[in-house]
């Protein structure tokens, strides 16, 4: 496989295609689905599965798209559910979110590593970093706690598994398509 420079890989596929626009679309839609499907363990503890389908979109539409699809996503969900007060750093979070998982995985091979390193990348920079940021800003809560960290350290190999579950079966199906 050609390596692409991150110029190229920056620019990704063009949204005004109307496969990448319908194709990112739907996964918007998925990433809106599945962020209903969280486990609320507190107030400021969850666990979801939005995150694989802007690994997919990512993966397939690259970063620009990705995020753009992540910070979408984020603010249709509040739209369609609103739980408390919009907050615009959880959209930047869930661009951010996508924008990675385009630079690691967009036109690369998909390997077990390289899914490990954009999930500890993902964890580490937006549920480690920003998410306790913008938790303290909104309720006052502490940057580093305990129970975030073993959460995190806990769904790291169980994120890791099914993010690579599901891209090697969307690879799967796409080879099959084209």
């Amino acid at each position: 496989m050609k390596e692409i420079g991150l110029k190229d890989k920056l620019k990704g596929e063009k949204l005004s295609s109307p496969k990448t626009l319908t194709g990112a679309a739907m996964l918007v839609a998925l990433y809106t689905i599945l962020s209903f499907f969280t486990f609320k363990l507190s107030t400021t503890l969850e666990i979801g599965f939005a995150y694989l389908a802007l690994a997919v979109c990512g993966m397939m539409f690259g970063p620009v798209i990705g995020g753009i699809a992540g910070a979408v996503g984020d603010t249709l969900g509040f739209i369609v559910s609103p739980n408390g007060a919009f907050f615009p750093g959880f959209t930047l979070s869930a661009f951010i979110m996508g924008f990675i998982y385009g630079i690691v995985l967009y036109k690369k091979p998909l390997t077990l590593k390289r899914i490990m390193l954009a999930s500890f990348i993902v964890m580490f920079v937006c549920n480690l970093i920003l998410t306790p940021i913008w938790l303290n800003m909104m309720y006052g809560t502490n940057l580093i706690a305990l129970p975030r960290i073993i959460r995190n350290v806990i769904m790291y190999p169980i994120n890791t598994i099914l993010m690579y579950a599901v891209l090697k079966c969307v690879c799967s199906v796409r080879k099959l398509e084209a």
